[in-house]
């Protein structure tokens, strides 16, 4: 039996740390909770990705 943690079918955004440390916005976690409960990267501490998004989008 194999044991470890599970994988989300959604891919996450993947926060520098070393950015997010001292920022005020996120806290230093790197991305924040929108108001429709998805995960995006802080938009005052991490870089833009280059494709204009920067999160995960949900499921519709």
């Amino acid at each position: 039996m194999a044991y470890g943690a599970h994988h989300s079918p959604f891919p996450s955004p993947h926060p520098d740390l070393g950015l997010a440390r001292n920022c005020a916005q996120c806290l230093g976690w790197g991305t924040v909770v929108t108001r429709d409960g998805d995960h995006e990267l802080c938009r005052t501490c991490q870089p833009d990705q280059g494709d204009g998004e920067s999160g995960l989008r949900s499921a519709s």
